[in-house]
């Protein structure tokens, strides 16, 4: 998770306020991807291994 702007080969979403840009290739493996912020940090949870065991990607819980 990063902040990014939009480019051609990328999905913007607006949840309650908030916008999202997910590349649509990584999306279409993903299928769905739920994002909660836990207060120490984001929560990432998907139907695919986001790597949250090291979390060196920021796939799994990380602030």
């Amino acid at each position: 998770m990063a902040l990014d702007e939009p480019k051609n080969s990328d999905d913007s979403y607006d949840v309650k306020g908030h916008k999202f840009v997910v590349d649509k290739e990584f999306m279409q493996k993903a299928e769905r991807i739920k994002i909660d912020f836990t207060g120490m940090g984001f929560h990432l949870d998907s139907n695919m291994d986001l790597g949250a065991a090291d979390c060196g990607g920021c796939g799994g819980s990380c602030s």
